[in-house]
């Protein structure tokens, strides 16, 4: 199996330097974080831990529910999975309080109970899912479009 690298190159201090990550294995980007911007309402073009958690979040539910779907018999025609993480302060620090996934879409060959039972399943077994099974609360929205 494959293992992917991501690097970070960060100067300054917390609250008034900044960072750059990097998707080194791909090389698909490199992108600004900032630890003011990590907590502000509005990103302002920069992104942040909790953005990147989000995005490996929503594309492994979109394959792993690919592939539970085609062993239940169904082929999906239009999924789009979206991801809410939200980060709030502790003792010490901040915390991934909690994960909002919303799945939407069809697929063909499966009813509404299915699709919506294999979502669950996809929420439970993907690998990004199972490495956060530690955050306090994990929802999920399913809404079938067939």
């Amino acid at each position: 199996m494959a293992t992917r690298t991501a690097r970070t190159a960060w100067s300054g201090t917390l609250n008034e330097g900044s960072g750059q990550v990097e998707l080194s294995s791909s090389g698909t980007g490199t992108f600004d974080v900032s630890f003011p911007r990590r907590t502000a309402d509005q990103a302002e073009g920069v992104t942040s831990p909790e953005e990147l958690i989000a995005a490996a979040h929503t594309s492994c539910f979109a394959m792993q529910f690919s592939g539970l779907l085609g062993k239940a018999g169904g082929t999906p025609e239009q999924v789009e999975v979206t991801a809410d993480v939200t980060v709030t302060p502790v003792s010490g620090g901040l915390q991934i309080s909690k994960i909002a996934l919303k799945v939407r879409g069809y697929a063909s060959g499966v009813d509404e109970a299915t699709f919506r039972k294999t979502a669950e399943e996809a929420k439970d077994t993907c690998p990004v899912s199972v490495a956060l099974k530690n955050v306090p609360e994990m929802t999920l929205d399913v809404e079938y479009e067939g």
